[in-house]
């Protein structure tokens, strides 16, 4: 009878009876006007009885959620872009998590450290974004297949003597690459990720092997001095062994030695502000010419100090907060650093295990 009244076979009408055949909105209405039954209930006790159905039948895999995390926040369209992933072109490449797991020497995507269970190899001292957990390990990559001299903390500390004498000019930085690698130093550039705001890192891959990155983030002759010694400072002092020492946004209040610093950092401050310009100098000249610094007494203050004018501006800069004082002498230098050195980026792909 009801397969009759509602125009359907009985076939049909048996399978709806029996769950085998779902009841759709329009036969909703059908049997409500036939058998008085409320259609949203019909419907409701409809979707309730296929979502108890699905719990019982279907099976979500675990690692959806961690891949949500891995997918959603590493950089992998730049980490591409950039030629990290060996033998990827484009982010939906089939061949993209086993080239992930290389990239960070995991046997599978689930280990890779920004997932919350995962163990975190990287190790460093501070909290990390994903782009810069990939800078690093690109770094430390790169880092294990450099060959340097045996390193001594002595030759490190004659190396930074060298390289203030390099201060006089732009040209004299070429040098550098050079400096670091007879001391036994693992010196490489590679250009910071999008947002990832890294200015240098330093690390050490055994005991005896010390890791200086710097991203060149600022392409400023102040900056690129004063992050290049800060990460000395690190390395002679040790820091980094038990966690890498990564700096962020290393400019402005994150630069000083205020007692919100940690003390590794406010070491690594002060000997590189005192490379750069000895600080007590610097505070007789602020003393004498503050509040209207002129040009010729930077230019002349510079000379005495035997260092290019750029680094007496930038320091000027810090310690003033006067950023737009003598920007004209913050010269670039990335151009003159990177022929000498190992360098991945702007353009350039270092390569790797050749």
């Amino acid at each position: 009878m009801l397969a009759l009244v509602l125009g359907m076979d009985e076939t049909t009408v048996s399978k709806i009876l029996t769950a085998k055949k779902a009841i759709d909105v329009e036969l909703a209405f059908a049997l409500e006007a036939v058998l008085g039954i409320n259609r949203k209930q019909l419907l409701r006790l409809q979707t309730e009885y296929e979502l108890a159905k699905a719990e019982i039948e279907v099976r979500i895999d675990p690692r959806l959620p961690g891949r949500v995390a891995l997918f959603g926040d590493l950089p992998i369209s730049d980490m591409v872009k950039r030629g990290w992933l060996t033998g990827v072109t484009d982010v939906r490449d089939k061949d993209l998590e086993q080239a992930l797991c290389r990239f960070f020497d995991v046997n599978s995507v689930d280990e890779i450290e920004i997932l919350p269970h995962a163990a975190k190899k990287a190790n460093v001292a501070t909290r990390t974004m994903p782009a810069q957990l990939a800078w690093l390990y690109r770094v430390r990559q790169l880092a294990d297949d450099m060959l340097v001299a045996k390193y001594s903390k002595r030759g490190l500390a004659d190396a930074a003597r060298k390289l203030k004498t390099l201060l006089v000019s732009p040209e004299a930085a070429r040098r550098v690459a050079r400096i670091m690698s007879e001391c036994g130093v693992r010196y490489l550039i590679v250009e910071s990720l999008p947002s990832a705001k890294i200015d240098g890192v330093c690390f050490w891959l055994d005991d005896h092997s010390p890791v200086i990155g710097m991203s060149l983030r600022h392409d400023r002759i102040d900056n690129y001095w004063f992050v290049l010694r800060h990460e000395i400072e690190h390395a002679l002092q040790g820091h980094g062994r038990a966690a890498a020492m990564l700096d962020v946004e290393l400019e402005k209040e994150r630069a000083g030695t205020d007692s919100n610093i940690p003390e590794e950092e406010r070491i690594a401050n002060a000997a590189a502000a005192n490379f750069c310009v000895p600080q007590q100098s610097l505070d007789r000249f602020i003393v004498r010419k503050e509040p209207f610094f002129a040009e010729r007494d930077i230019l002349g203050f510079a000379k005495t100090l035997g260092i290019h004018p750029g680094l007496v501006a930038g320091q000027l800069q810090h310690r003033t907060g006067r950023y737009d004082l003598f920007r004209n002498h913050l010269v670039k230098i990335r151009s003159i650093v990177t022929p000498g050195a190992t360098v991945d980026g702007w353009g350039d792909v270092a390569p790797v295990g050749m």
